[in-house]
């Protein structure tokens, strides 16, 4: 029998590749996005070209009934969590004083509390089992104040400081829980957030989320805590542990703006 990976936020980017690598691992799939459409897709071909179950839910986590809904949709048809992706996400640029607050409350239910809410429901079955692995997808971000986003960056700070509080919490118990660190990345993250054009995105070293997906996926597998996607955002990683945070807030505001 396949062990059952549900990932969030899979139409696109990070998490179809994702789902690529699971199905191709011989994982049963569970894909959840706001829409179906594209999702469907994904589960006819993969479960073709893989002989493996595959399932749709279409949700949006930005919606506080989600998490409780895809949770109690499994419950009901049987299937157990084996891995938990939890991939979604999105971010907005612009001045805090003046972006439409109503974009950063969706960002922090999709970011911070439909990952913290669909980890805590799947959490105790797999330690029931002593079997389960949980991934969470961070960012560079996590680790600096970010001027012109500052509810995402600080998002992505709570999703890394959570993943490893967790994984200490959960040593021992056969269930293991990492966090992956993407830099900047091809999906259509940037052209949301609206920074596609920031020197961000413009000079830096942008992967492909193919590469970040194998990262995030060899890393959850070998049990790490942490996977950095990437050489150069290993040194940004490092870079940020010598330099003062208020230094740090002044390089962000300029690669923000």
């Amino acid at each position: 029998m396949n062990p059952t990976v549900l990932i969030t936020g899979a139409s696109g980017g990070i998490g179809e590749e994702l789902a690529h690598l699971f199905a191709a691992h011989r994982h049963d799939l569970v894909l959840v996005a706001r829409t179906g459409t594209k999702l469907q897709s994904l589960s006819d071909e993969l479960a073709h070209a893989h002989g493996i179950q595959a399932r749709v839910l279409a949700a949006d986590l930005a919606d506080p009934g989600a998490p409780p809904h895809i949770f109690d949709t499994l419950q009901l048809q049987g299937v157990s969590i084996d891995v938990l992706v939890n991939n979604a996400g999105f971010g907005a640029r612009g001045a805090y004083a003046e972006i439409d607050y109503a974009v950063e409350a969706r960002m922090i239910q999709v970011n911070v509390t439909a990952l913290a809410h669909l980890t805590r429901l799947f959490l105790p079955g797999m330690l029931a089992r002593r079997n389960g692995k949980i991934l969470n997808v961070a960012s560079t971000a996590a680790y600096v104040p970010g001027p012109f986003m500052a509810v995402y960056y600080a998002s992505k700070a709570f999703v890394l400081s959570f993943s490893e509080a967790l994984a200490e919490e959960t040593q021992g118990t056969g269930v293991t829980v990492t966090a992956l660190i993407p830099g900047p990345t091809e999906t259509g993250f940037a052209a949301t957030a609206g920074n596609q054009d920031t020197p961000l995105f413009r000079a830096g070293a942008v992967m492909s989320a193919n590469a970040v997906a194998r990262v995030g996926f060899d890393g959850l597998m070998a049990g790490k805590r942490v996977a950095i996607a990437g050489v150069s955002n290993k040194l940004t990683v490092l870079s940020t542990r010598m330099a003062p945070r208020s230094m740090l807030a002044r390089i962000t505001r300029k690669l923000n703006s």
